[in-house]
């Protein structure tokens, strides 16, 4: 098996390399991960400047490629020019912090996930709770379970998960909850500070937590100490909304605006009013 390993936290982040060792027996492991920290970065990708990336070695041992570029970047290389062979599942963490709820959105660890499912690639971003003394060695083993499971038992609808693992759920063990995305908003709220010459700025202090939603999603199962994993799509459509708007008649002008250029000065002619 060819296993595509990347992150958000960049080449050297220790999630990574215990992702790596544990990843290691299932297959060939092609670790890409951005030359820098990318958090929070989303979905990004570069394509006004060039991409660069650097051969790291551990030793003598090739490691892997440091990409000049974000998580998405990273798995488009490695897919189209540095995995030896197309993969056959992309690994995305271990992230030092959830990826839950809406958080998913703005992660670039689940997008490195979403890249990969983009090319009908079993993905999986892999996150965990962050904690200052992080035992990334034990959130492997536990991740590396989950991965053999879909491994071997592939849901056919899907290619594309979630795992969040809390650090409760590492320091005791715990069982996994296949549960839905949480939707409450997180963060609202800016703490206004001074710098020294006197200008205002903001800083995101991540409150107030998300109320409980009535339904058990990744956020009330991770706060109760369990594993969760959720497949995710990529399609945002709203069906329902889709279904409702099809016989929408909506009236158009027959006329528009008609733009000429005379020179290097764009005019635009506006039709008066009546």
């Amino acid at each position: 098996m060819q296993i595509l390993l990347t992150n958000d936290d960049g080449i050297y982040a220790p999630g990574l390399a215990a992702m790596e060792r544990v990843l290691r027996p299932l297959g060939d492991v092609c670790v890409v991960a951005p030359a820098t920290e990318q958090s929070g970065v989303g979905h990004a990708i570069t394509f006004l400047t060039p991409l660069t990336c650097k051969e790291i070695f551990d030793g003598e041992r090739h490691r892997g490629w440091a990409v000049d570029g974000s998580p998405a970047d990273c798995v488009k290389l490695g897919v189209f020019e540095l995995s030896p062979r197309r993969p056959d599942l992309i690994v995305s963490g271990i992230n030092g912090g959830l990826n839950a709820g809406i958080n998913v959105l703005y992660s670039g660890t689940v997008a490195a996930a979403i890249e990969g499912a983009f090319f009908g690639i079993r993905s999986i971003a892999v996150s965990l709770e962050f904690d200052e003394h992080a035992n990334y060695e034990a959130a492997a083993e536990l991740a590396i379970h989950v991965i053999q499971h879909l491994v071997q038992t592939p849901p056919q609808t899907a290619h594309l998960f979630n795992l969040n693992i809390p650090t409760q759920g590492v320091k005791r063990g715990a069982a996994l909850k296949i549960v839905p995305m949480g939707l409450a908003r997180w963060g609202e709220h800016f703490e206004k500070r001074t710098d020294p010459k006197g200008r205002p700025y903001y800083w995101a202090t991540g409150n107030p937590s998300p109320e409980p939603s009535g339904r058990v999603t990744d956020l009330e199962a991770l706060r109760d100490g369990f594993l969760t994993l959720t497949p995710l799509s990529f399609d945002l459509t709203a069906d329902d909304a889709l279904q409702e708007m099809r016989d929408w008649q909506v009236p158009l002008p027959n006329t528009l605006p008609s733009a000429t250029k005379t020179g290097s000065t764009s005019q635009v002619s506006i039709p008066k009013r009546r």
